[in-house]
């Protein structure tokens, strides 16, 4: 350690944090969500759409693709991702575990998937694919004693979309050559 450094008390640092807010004002958000195990990702897809609701969104600002199960998740965000019409995703599912090693099959792959896609588009995917034990394990996660983690993703979504601007503005970003502007579905320059 320096000299200079001996004897100074640490922890006196207040670097200043940069974070989204919770507003969804001006966004526009697509959830994917999976069929299996419906009666448990429709009530996390409801928690989401509260959230997303008690944030300023409107029915407009939310694109809302169906799938058949878990494993599926992945391709539909990324491509729904790529599209340019959405500022965040929200990864909506259930895998409870069974009798065979599947269940770690499908659980690893989705994740795995998400993240990939979430890279590679740039996009923040809020994951809120349920990986129980039980069946009661799920319940609980949406909507019952740990809350509805769908709500929580929701949340996440709102608060990403408003972040990543501010880590990289696209103004600058396309100034250096880097990446095109973001525009709408109806080719006017995205607020970002």
């Amino acid at each position: 350690m320096p000299d200079k450094m001996r004897g100074k008390s640490p922890g006196k640092l207040r670097p200043t944090a940069t974070q989204g807010d919770l507003s969804a004002t001006g966004l526009h958000f697509g959830i994917v969500v999976s069929r299996f195990n419906s009666f448990i990702t429709e009530r996390l897809l409801a928690g989401a759409l509260d959230a997303l609701q008690r944030a300023g969104a409107t029915e407009k600002q939310i694109e809302l693709v169906r799938v058949p199960g878990s494993l599926e998740i992945p391709v539909a965000a990324k491509k729904l991702g790529a599209s340019g019409r959405c500022d965040a995703i929200i990864c909506i599912g259930c895998v409870i575990r069974g009798d065979t090693t599947h269940f770690e099959h499908v659980s690893s792959e989705v994740a795995h998937g998400v993240q990939i896609a979430q890279l590679d588009t740039g996009l923040p995917m809020a994951f809120c694919v349920l990986t129980c034990e039980t069946l009661e394990q799920a319940i609980d996660r949406a909507g019952l004693k740990s809350g509805n983690k769908g709500f929580d993703a929701g949340l996440a979504a709102i608060e990403m979309a408003n972040l990543l601007p501010k880590l990289a503005p696209a103004r600058k970003l396309h100034e250096a050559g880097k990446s095109k502007p973001r525009t709408s579905r109806h080719g006017k320059r995205r607020g970002r």
